[in-house]
């Protein structure tokens, strides 16, 4: 079952409305998955040279300052802080790799959800309503937006199993489907350096996504390859600093339905999820076609179509 939305805003003067746009469109989607929810803001970018890292504790009020304070020993200053909910935002100038394994050695209890320098992810287990409110993402704004809600049709339902999932810097994933060789392609991928945190395959197909990027790979090109190296059935959205993309399998039997305008281009896993977007009634609608990858990003707000 789960659902999966995606908003990319064309127009600058929607951004400060993102947040009240995309929680329409996920909650909509709860019926679809009842169990858990997730989402990726890409928001304001961090300063340069900085990144954001978002990291999770199973309950509120954990001692986020303590955190804070002893990250800011090995830094050498005080990391911005900002904590919401069960997550806290920490803005740093420090290389990815050091920054998650100081947070694997010093505080394993903790679960770093995203890193990257504008992107942020945040997801529990709970109603999508729920999960919604308490991260108050309708006041969020932003560039663009994927979400997911969870059927845990396979595995338990906890927040380490839901959606997106992040490998690498502002790269994230959410995923309606089942991948078949997502064990063997783990192995593989483990041996090329990628590190796996949870036995869900969508994990596995955002590590691959960052291993095709981290050799050169464009995102057209990475999603391409993975036609032929993931065995299943899937509709892909994945979310990049610069723009967002989809993809179904060549069978293309997960539900998806795509609408764009010169203001924004949209994507749920029904028609329903969308109908509350500005102008709905004048957009271009259209199911996107199988083994097709359709990207979108900030630097021409323009869709291109890559047939396999």
């Amino acid at each position: 079952m789960c659902g999966i939305v995606g908003l990319f805003l064309k127009n600058p003067a929607l951004q400060p409305s993102l947040g009240g746009y995309f929680a329409t469109m996920l909650d909509c989607l709860s019926s679809r998955g009842p169990d858990s929810a997730g989402f990726a803001i890409y928001g304001a970018e961090a300063p340069s040279g900085m990144l954001k890292l978002v990291a999770q504790h199973p309950q509120e009020g954990f001692d986020w300052v303590k955190v804070a304070a002893e990250l800011a020993l090995v830094i050498g200053f005080a990391p911005g802080l900002q904590v919401i909910a069960t997550h806290a935002r920490f803005t740093v100038a420090a290389e990815e790799a050091e920054l998650r394994e100081w947070f694997a050695t010093q505080y394993p209890v903790l679960t770093v959800m995203s890193v990257g320098r504008s992107m942020e992810i945040m997801k529990e287990v709970g109603a999508p309503a729920a999960v919604l409110k308490r991260f108050g993402v309708a006041a969020m704004s932003g560039t663009h937006a994927i979400g997911h809600t969870r059927m845990a049709t396979e595995s338990a339902v906890t927040t380490a199993g839901s959606h997106p999932f992040s490998t690498g810097q502002d790269l994230c994933l959410v995923h309606n489907g089942s991948l078949s060789n997502h064990n063997r392609l783990r192995r593989e991928l483990q041996r090329q350096g990628l590190v796996f945190h949870t036995e869900n395959d969508s994990e596995v197909a955002a590590a691959y996504l960052s291993w095709r990027l981290r050799d050169g790979a464009s995102l057209e090109a990475a999603l391409t390859s993975a036609l032929d190296d993931l065995d299943g059935f899937y509709t892909f959205t994945i979310g990049t600093r610069d723009g967002f993309a989809v993809l179904r399998d060549p069978i293309a039997c997960k539900p998806a339905v795509m609408a764009e305008t010169d203001d924004y281009v949209a994507m749920g896993s029904e028609y329903r999820a969308l109908t509350g977007l500005p102008d709905i009634e004048r957009a271009r609608v259209w199911e996107p076609e199988p083994a097709t990858v359709y990207t979108w990003n900030t630097r021409s707000a323009a869709r291109e179509a890559v047939l396999a």
